[in-house]
């Protein structure tokens, strides 16, 4: 019997995961999007897609791929539509504000490391989540069973399932993923009325803001829901800049012994 999954919201990355997912053959897939075109594209691929929840009624496995500030209400709504034994899992970046709530199915949140500045399933594809980390947050109601199901799909993907406590996940990110955002807006704002900054600026100046292309909603969500992870970020931004001017020679050459160290030459992180 195939396993049935949902997919909730086909942007970036539940396009990428539908995308990917339908490659197999033991997964039957069930789709929700409000967009046309999208359900149009996915009709032709024999996927049953609607704009309605009710679409994933009866599946086993939901993925909710909204935006962050989505994500409650979409939790909220799928508490009278799926059964007590389905398992839901998010997509959001922010963890520990999904699991306040003890819902009636199983509720695993999720966490894939992976994505563009791009949005929209027209820029999802299926090789997103290739090399990447996923993290798995497990809240309410699961068993090892079903944890080790979700990270069996995730596997299917190509990334890498990380079951990481919710608290923890959410300083990390504001660390690796949530600051450097902040950070590279405010480099660009900084050059920004500068013009012959901006007509010099090369490879380093276009790698150091490629973040601020990100997706805006996105963007203000994680400012929105992880705002006191990413002050003491800060804090911790801080306290390394002070030190690197005690020691600059040496600290400078550690810090690039170990990045060297932490990518592979196609940029996946192989830690």
């Amino acid at each position: 019997m195939k396993t049935k999954i949902g997919i909730i919201g086909l942007g970036l990355i539940g396009g990428s995961l539908l995308k990917k997912l339908r490659e197999y053959e033991e997964f039957e897939l069930f789709a929700v999007s409000g967009n046309e075109k999208t359900q149009k594209t996915l009709k032709k691929w024999g996927i049953t897609v609607s704009s309605s929840l009710e679409t994933v009624k009866l599946c086993k496995v939901v993925f909710v791929c909204s935006p962050i500030s989505k994500t409650p209400e979409m939790l909220d709504k799928l508490e009278n539509i799926v059964s007590p034994s389905a398992i839901v899992s998010d997509v959001a970046s922010v963890k520990e504000f999904v699991g306040k709530k003890k819902r009636p199915y199983k509720l695993i949140g999720g966490h894939p490391m992976a994505g563009t500045e791009k949005q929209g399933f027209e820029n999802s594809f299926k090789e997103l989540f290739e090399g990447a980390k996923w993290v798995v947050c497990p809240f309410h109601n699961y068993t090892k069973k079903d944890v080790e199901l979700l990270k069996s799909i995730i596997e299917k993907t190509g990334a890498r399932p990380i079951e990481a406590d919710a608290k923890k996940h959410d300083y990390a990110v504001s660390l690796i993923s949530h600051m450097p955002l902040l950070i590279s807006q405010a480099i660009f704002k900084s050059a920004k009325d500068n013009d012959l900054a901006l007509l010099l600026a090369s490879s380093g100046f276009r790698d150091m803001t490629r973040l601020a292309c990100s997706n805006l909603e996105m963007a203000k969500d994680m400012v929105k829901y992880n705002k006191l992870n990413i002050e003491k970020a800060f804090d911790e931004f801080a306290t390394s800049l002070n030190l690197l001017t005690e020691d600059y020679k040496n600290q400078i050459e550690e810090i690039k012994e170990q990045r060297e160290k932490m990518y592979s030459k196609e940029g996946k992180n192989i830690l």
